[in-house]
């Protein structure tokens, strides 16, 4: 058990840092499958038909559409109450606590799908499964900045880059598994939840494995410090602890930040095959290319926009992301109007690419506020305000469109009301980001590590 405490971890001399992106990547890219979920919608309600749905026997879509919110929903609760535990513990034994979480819990879903019991694959994929989301995306969060504190931003963009890219592996393998295990009396969702998870146990493990912390005191070579204030520790950074940072007013204004970023970009992700169909008549091919293209582009944005934000500031690139967003949100209508796709690719493309930066920036920007010391339990209380926008922005972003149509509204306008709602959801993350200051010194840690 000593491999799995932190003291375990600590590098040794000459070791590369450009070794930790990987090993976080190598988790990320796992728990990242979750935005892959949808492969399993169609035949986890045909589990009796097979072929088709049984009416009365076989699953909904809402009721399978739980899964997917209650995983992301544990996501976020199991980031803020094991956040602490995640600090002191460090990113190694966290990592396999991700893995025995998330694995697991795609053994029990197999077993509940095998046994065609819902709220068995509620409790695997969607609660357990949720806790090894939870852990895994924050645990290399603090340990990526210690190694990185030149470059904090870049640093945590290639992780979160990996847990949005996780669809683009977990989607189309999650498809051929259940091509290969399908039978005339079965849709092989349960033997492809089997394999999957031995798969991403020995990814994580590797993961688990790769991964170091820098020793006390390390810093790049070359690298200066900023100038200590009389705001600001040793290190150039005010370390303040995760319980006083929920006391600030920074604290809730990112939160802020986040829920409307996240449920903003719910807007384009939650129906974009289905919004490219109604809005240019395309077919369902072109829907899912399009589905596709912005998984690319939010993967990109995690890196490039949060490497951005090393250069201009976190401040100025949220306020990028808000403005130009609710802008390109507003313009959406506009390129159906014309007939123009392709200048609506390159606004979606644009609006899924600040979705993904406002993730991967989110870190360094606790880090600016709030130091180093907790920064993976800060964010870890943090991002319950994704789990808000889980529930609460499909749900209205869905009622929305289904009642335009409902009124007898053209389908290729029944989005703009939705559109606009989320360009005012951006004006409000605007004004909260606006309002960020710097932490007062009262809430220094006197205890925090350098």
């Amino acid at each position: 058990m000593r491999f799995l405490e932190r003291q375990a971890t600590v590098a040794e001399a000459g070791f590369n840092r450009w070794m930790v992106p990987p090993a976080a990547i190598a988790v990320h890219m796992c728990i990242g499958q979750v935005y892959g979920f949808s492969v399993f919608n169609v035949p986890l309600t045909r589990l009796l038909g097979i072929t088709r749905s049984l009416p009365g026997q076989d699953w909904g879509i809402p009721e399978v559409g739980w899964i997917y919110s209650i995983a992301l929903f544990m996501l976020g609760i199991s980031a803020a109450v094991f956040g602490k535990w995640v600090e002191r513990s460090g990113p190694r034994k966290t990592m396999v606590a991700s893995a025995l979480c998330f694995c697991g819990g795609l053994l029990v879903a197999a077993a509940g799908v095998q046994g065609h019991r819902l709220w068995l694959v509620y409790l695997g994929y969607g609660v357990l499964g949720g806790v090894g989301l939870g852990l895994g995306y924050i645990a290399p969060v603090s340990t990526l900045m210690k190694w990185f504190p030149d470059r904090p931003g870049m640093a945590t963009g290639m992780a979160i880059m990996g847990f949005g890219g996780g669809a683009l592996i977990g989607a189309p393998l999650g498809v051929q598994l259940m091509d290969r295990f399908r039978t005339p009396t079965s849709t092989g969702v349960a033997l492809t939840f089997f394999t999957m998870a031995g798969l991403y146990w020995v990814s994580m493990l590797f993961g688990a494995w790769l991964v170091r912390v820098p020793p006390d005191g390390w810093r790049p070579a070359g690298w200066t410090p900023p100038a200590p204030s009389v705001s600001t520790s040793a290190t150039g950074l005010l370390q303040v602890a995760a319980d006083d940072a929920v006391r600030t007013p920074q604290f809730w204004l990112l939160w802020v930040v986040l829920c409307m970023n996240v449920s903003a970009g719910i807007g384009i992700l939650g129906q974009a095959s289905m919004m490219v169909q109604d809005l240019f008549g395309v077919g369902v091919a072109i829907g899912g290319g399009f589905a596709g293209l912005l998984s690319l582009s939010n993967l990109a944005g995690r890196f490039v926009w949060s490497s951005v934000s090393d250069l201009l500031g976190r401040r100025t690139v949220y306020s990028i992301y808000f403005l130009l967003g609710a802008i390109l949100y507003c313009l959406i209508p506009q390129t159906q109007r014309i007939g123009s796709q392709t200048l609506f690719v390159v606004v979606t493309v644009g609006i899924i690419s600040m979705y993904g930066g406002g993730f991967a920036t989110i870190p360094a920007y606790l880090r600016d506020l709030f130091g180093t010391h907790q920064v993976g339990a800060v964010h870890g209380r943090l991002i319950t305000a994704w789990s808000i926008a889980a529930l609460v922005g499909p749900t209205a972003i869905n009622y929305l469109s289904t009642s335009a149509k409902a009124r007898g509204v053209p389908p290729a306008e029944a989005y703009n009301a939705t559109l606009y709602l989320m360009a005012g959801l951006l004006l409000i993350g605007f004004v909260a980001n606006r309002l960020v200051r710097p932490v007062d010194p009262k809430y220094r840690c006197r205890e925090a590590r350098s």
